[in-house]
């Protein structure tokens, strides 16, 4: 990812995503990344649906090219989200208790793959449940979005760091749409002056379900929704939901990971591609002359 000081230099592009006619079956929340030049798939294994037991939970890593598993860990942990950061791969995940649902998120780190340090991450407070996360590197240092079920089922937060080890909430934020609604499984990026949010929505009339938003901001307070919202929406075969949105460049392009499915008993994931890079991406969410709704995250 590179910084920015303006976006004068990046030529607005259409918002045209296409969907590429395949799926990964039984998959949700996952994160594409390039490690090197090697583009990998970071993965959760959560079997079981609402009957699930968290000693059959894992974390992965899987070879884009090869389609080949190349790590596991993280047993009894879900909802994985990544960020590298030059040589070393780090995984942020919820530690899972089958009897009280999700709980911290922990911060797993390797240089090779095969090694990895575990380490708390985010703690939860009081009684709430955290699930997912995204990390982005901005001026400061570095910016985690992430889930909690609390004051709104749900919503997100944020957290910064220096060192991608300890972590210290934005406190007095709270990102709960624009009517203190369900605004889940965020994922974060910068480009200067912009941080860029896409995030779950839950159904509204005239769409198909569970649909993907689109926010930008300045200072993480004050957020600007996409008048081309949603961003991803349910099409055939799809079931009801596009959800659980995160994206990579690569050669180019940009690429979008999605999950679909009924919220319920089955999903797979899918991909989405932009002809253009991430920069190029988001700024083709908010096209010149088009007016859009403002929300604050400052709890009131």
């Amino acid at each position: 990812m590179q910084d920015h000081s303006d976006m004068d230099h990046v030529k607005s592009k259409t918002l045209k995503l296409v969907k590429i006619p395949f799926a990964y079956s039984e998959a949700m929340e996952n994160t594409p990344v390039l490690y090197g030049n090697r583009p990998l798939l970071v993965q959760a294994f959560r079997p079981g649906g609402h009957n699930l037991n968290a000693d059959d939970m894992y974390l992965y890593i899987r070879d884009l090219t090869t389609g080949q598993e190349v790590s596991r860990f993280g047993q009894r942990h879900s909802f994985a989200s990544a960020f590298v950061n030059g040589n070393e791969m780090n995984v942020f995940a919820s530690e899972y208790d089958t009897k009280d649902w999700t709980q911290s998120i922990f911060r797993f780190s390797s240089t090779d793959l095969k090694t990895w340090k575990r380490e708390l991450a985010v703690p939860r407070q009081g009684g709430e449940h955290l699930f997912n996360t995204s990390v982005c590197k901005d001026p400061h240092g570095f910016v985690m979005a992430y889930e909690s079920n609390e004051p709104v089922m749900f919503c997100f937060r944020f957290a910064r760091s220096q060192d991608l080890s300890n972590w210290k909430d934005v406190e007095g934020l709270i990102f709960t749409g624009q009517n203190n609604e369900y605004s889940a499984c965020p994922v974060i990026r910068y480009f200067a002056p912009y941080y860029y949010v896409m995030y779950l929505h839950q159904p509204i009339s005239d769409h198909n379900g569970w649909i993907t938003f689109a926010a930008r901001s300045k200072d993480l307070e004050n957020w600007q929704l996409s008048p081309l919202n949603p961003i991803l929406e349910a099409g055939e075969g799809e079931g009801i939901n596009n959800s659980d949105v995160d994206l990579f460049e690569c050669d180019g392009n940009t690429y979008l990971y999605y999950a679909t499915g009924d919220q319920d008993q089955w999903s797979s994931l899918r991909v989405a591609m932009f002809d253009g890079s991430m920069e190029e991406f988001w700024l083709s969410c908010f096209p010149e002359g088009r007016d859009a709704i403002t929300v604050s995250t400052r709890i009131k």
